[in-house]
């Protein structure tokens, strides 16, 4: 179970961790996908406040502490009424190198750290000051790792208008110089309220988040407040372990932290135990990671990883736990971390890491390389192509990727990492930015060529994550609308929500960009919606005949149709027919009767606009292209 060490522990993290991949092993709850290609760790953070009872039974909503859980975020959040000991421990956790992906992992922070060292305060350099391990408690470098005491306040996506009851949590930070802090997304999610205290000291300082990437779980921090930063020295990034040189008893890691137990700072030591391509539990996404047996517990989200020379090599954000492993946890490295903060300087916001937009299939078989017209013992088969993807108007399927960047890919789908390593290919592609342009070696027919791509962040159709923090929503005469994400799905009875749709939710891609899946969620009773009531999570297709592509398509259809009926078309041709004029004037009452502040979100007020062109034709319906399992077994590398 991997599992995030912040300070947010609480039940709901346990199926919003299962959810996220859809196939996480030993959680018992019902998932249509099929079993990872690995164990899938958690992230740790630690909640504090009572959570809201869910509305309907769930097989997903018990804590998080048993060693059958797999795949968890790490939260140490406090309930109160409940005695220390009896709190529940849900589990919330979470590079760039232009050259060749055989050289050395140094730092390589770019221009956000090395070029801003002495204008901005970061120092990514390397810090030749040996520490003592035995002494690391007295060690100065310490005083750079601080508290972070968090306010969360969810939305409610069974019921949009508003949000659920706040809790709080408690993770740990530390110090990059100019006035700005690193922590875990997963410790500041949702967040309403982000405080920080110094080692040492009683005063809790207001922080800011600047930006969260959700995808490699990690935060930016600011505290204006002078005081806070008097006689403060920013932590040294050192560079990625190397793991060839490793010795028994000899590459340290030490973990930091204020993980659950008591509220003074905590360390941990270990040793690493690999590097490679690892499942972020918090983002869904799959990065650089390194793997420690140093222990990490609840609380310990956001904390640095330091070696033994007192350089930090990487945030601690997620652990794994089983009855069959022990001692694993997750460290997010140096080369993530300067991806992020490069990503944060350079457009003022945080991007995200791109992706390729497709699916891939090992050639290790030598009858299948000569089918496809291989020479060599290289390359990954296109099997899939995203249609949102720019790779959509290059590659093709049949298509053989045998170089990316010039960096040859074996028929494994891995490349060369270092000196005598190897790693997965999405791992080139994570060394990117959005709107960068990788140079791919293609086979086609038989023939050689070299493509440019773009690449950007992946499409979702049914999103991990709800930008903005709110859900969208419409109420048309007691039908209420919104469009169908992961966190619902976490919140609502997974028999409620279908096979169907849950099919949907997990192998369906994108058509086209700003696509949704639109749900009927439930309908608010009321004389002219009946023999309606029961309908609850079904597909709407088309509103009067027209296909529906999100929610604001939806809403604009409804505020622009002048029949006299308006006909709500689901799955299996149920109809849901209402009067046009007695619906309108039904609706101000049932939001009374409700008590419901207004029939749609703030983002559906404002004027519709169709990113779908007549140039765009979509072959399929909307939402329902599948892809079977099979495509996302072990031997589909990614959708990368």
């Amino acid at each position: 179970m991997a599992i995030a060490a912040a300070s947010c522990c609480f039940s709901s993290l346990s199926s919003a961790a299962a959810a996220y991949r859809g196939s996480l092993p030993g959680l018992g709850l019902g998932r249509l996908a099929p079993p990872p290609p690995r164990d899938l760790p958690f992230p740790l953070s630690c909640k504090s406040e009572h959570k809201r009872a869910p509305k309907r039974d769930s097989s997903s909503s018990s804590p998080a502490k048993t060693s059958s859980d797999k795949g968890k975020p790490i939260s140490q959040k406090k309930y109160p009424g409940r005695s220390k000991d009896e709190r529940p421990y849900p589990f919330i956790d979470g590079d760039r190198d232009r050259g060749s992906a055989g050289r050395s992992e140094s730092t390589a922070f770019g221009s956000f750290g090395l070029q801003k060292k002495e204008k901005r305060g970061y120092d990514f350099t390397e810090q030749q000051s040996q520490t003592e391990l035995g002494n690391i408690q007295d060690a100065a470098f310490l005083n750079a790792v601080v508290k972070v005491y968090c306010t969360h306040t969810e939305p409610d996506y069974s019921l949009p208008w508003q949000k659920q009851r706040q809790y709080t949590s408690t993770g740990s930070a530390f110090m990059i110089g100019d006035g700005k802090l690193l922590t875990n997304a997963h410790c500041v999610e949702h967040n309403t309220q982000v405080k920080v205290k110094r080692r040492g000291d009683d005063t809790k300082y207001v922080a800011k988040v600047l930006a969260k990437g959700i995808d490699c779980d990690i935060a930016l921090l600011s505290v204006e407040s002078e005081g806070f930063w008097k006689g403060a020295e920013p932590l040294q990034f050192g560079r990625l372990p190397h793991l060839q040189l490793l010795r028994i008893g000899q590459d340290a890691v030490t973990v930091v932290g204020y993980p659950l137990g008591g509220d003074t700072i905590s360390v941990t030591k270990g040793v690493v135990s690999r590097i490679e391509v690892t499942s972020y539990a918090h983002g869904s996404s799959d990065l650089l990671g390194i793997q420690i047996d140093a222990a990490i517990n609840p609380g310990n989200s956001g904390g640095p990883a330091f070696n033994d020379r007192g350089e930090c090599i990487g945030v601690a954000f997620q652990v794994y736990r089983s009855e069959e492993a022990e001692n694993i946890g997750y460290v997010i490295p140096t080369t993530v971390v300067s991806h992020f903060l490069n990503d944060y300087e350079r457009n003022g916001k945080y991007t995200g890491f791109p992706c390729l937009g497709v699916l891939l299939q090992k050639l290790e078989n030598p009858a299948l390389r000569e089918c496809l017209k291989v020479q060599s013992n290289e390359g990954v088969l296109v099997r899939r192509v995203e249609p949102t993807s720019d790779a959509n108007n290059v590659l093709k399927e049949g298509d053989v990727i045998t170089s990316f960047d010039d960096v040859h890919v074996g028929c494994e789908g891995t490349v060369p990492f270092r000196s005598s390593e190897r790693i997965a290919f999405r791992y080139l592609i994570s060394q990117k930015f959005a709107g960068d342009v990788a140079q791919l070696g293609i086979i086609r027919a038989g023939g050689f060529m070299k493509v440019p791509v773009i690449l950007n962040p992946r499409v979702h159709l049914v999103p991990y994550h709800i930008e903005g923090g709110q859900p969208s929503y419409l109420i048309t005469a007691g039908l209420v609308f919104t469009p169908l994400s992961e966190p619902l799905i976490d919140e609502e009875c997974e028999d409620s929500i279908g096979l169907k749709l849950l099919a949907k939710a997990r192998y369906s891609l994108a058509r086209f960009k700003g696509e949704q899946i639109v749900i009927l969620s439930q309908v608010l009773a009321n004389e002219v919606n009946i023999g309606y009531e029961d309908m609850s999570n079904q597909q709407v297709l088309k509103f009067n005949g027209t296909r529906i592509k999100n929610i604001h398509h939806l809403a604009h259809l409804i505020d622009s149709c002048k029949d006299k009926y308006l006909v709500f078309e689901f799955e299996d041709n149920y109809l849901a027919v209402l009067e046009r004029e007695a619906a309108v004037a039904a609706s101000s009452c049932i939001l009374k009767d409700y008590g419901i502040p207004a029939e749609r979100s703030s983002d559906l007020l404002e004027p519709y606009v169709d990113l779908l062109t007549d140039n765009e034709k979509v072959e399929q319906d909307f939402g329902d292209s599948p892809v079977s399992s099979l495509e996302i077994g072990n031997d589909g590398i990614l959708w990368a």
